[in-house]
């Protein structure tokens, strides 16, 4: 599908208004994935964004692109794109995906994310040394100490919606807000 020309100056509108700093849809890989850091770290180079919190957005976006790219379910063209946004307001910035996975990994990555959103600072942080003491790996290659940096990084609950979209398929959209008010580590 093509969109018309009215539609792009929409798409573009619509950017804007929702600060969209940054998209990429397409298929993941390390290489994809080091340009799109570049990218995005072209964009955070102003003096508009502190360096404590620079450094916990590159954190953020450094997990969510290796989950992609470990996670993501590939079966055929229609299946092998992902997305990958960048969005900022006056108070945060947001790294947001999007990805297949397989519908039998769901239970377990939902389980994952709803004990990650349970904990409070101190207990993201002893899960977090409780998981690399252990070497926890599960069935989709990681214990999930990613997203436990990703929670511990931004100081927030990581806001996830899983969608079934075809038979054995579902569809993972995580976003995660980190405050650019944020000065400790």
């Amino acid at each position: 599908m093509v969109l018309e020309l009215n539609q792009i100056v929409e798409f573009h509108r619509l950017m804007d208004v929702k600060n969209v700093v940054l998209i990429y849809e397409g298929e993941f890989n390390q290489d994809i994935t080091k340009g799109v850091l570049a990218m995005s770290e072209k964009n955070f180079s102003g003096d508009t964004v502190s360096l404590s919190v620079k450094k916990k957005v590159f954190n953020v976006m450094v997990e969510a692109l290796q989950n992609i790219c470990k996670h993501q379910y590939v079966d055929n063209a229609i299946h092998k794109k992902a997305i990958f946004i960048i969005g900022e307001n006056e108070n945060d910035i947001s790294v947001m995906t999007g990805n297949t996975i397989k519908s039998e990994h769901v239970p377990a990555l939902k389980e994952k994310l709803d004990l990650i959103n349970s904990l409070d600072k101190d207990g993201l942080k002893n899960l977090y040394k409780d998981l690399r003491l252990k070497s926890t790996i599960s069935e989709v290659g990681g214990a999930g100490l990613g997203f436990v940096d990703m929670a511990r990084k931004s100081d927030n609950k990581l806001n996830y919606m899983i969608e079934p979209i075809s038979e054995g398929i579902h569809y993972f959209a995580l976003n995660c807000q980190i405050s650019k008010l944020t000065t400790a580590e």
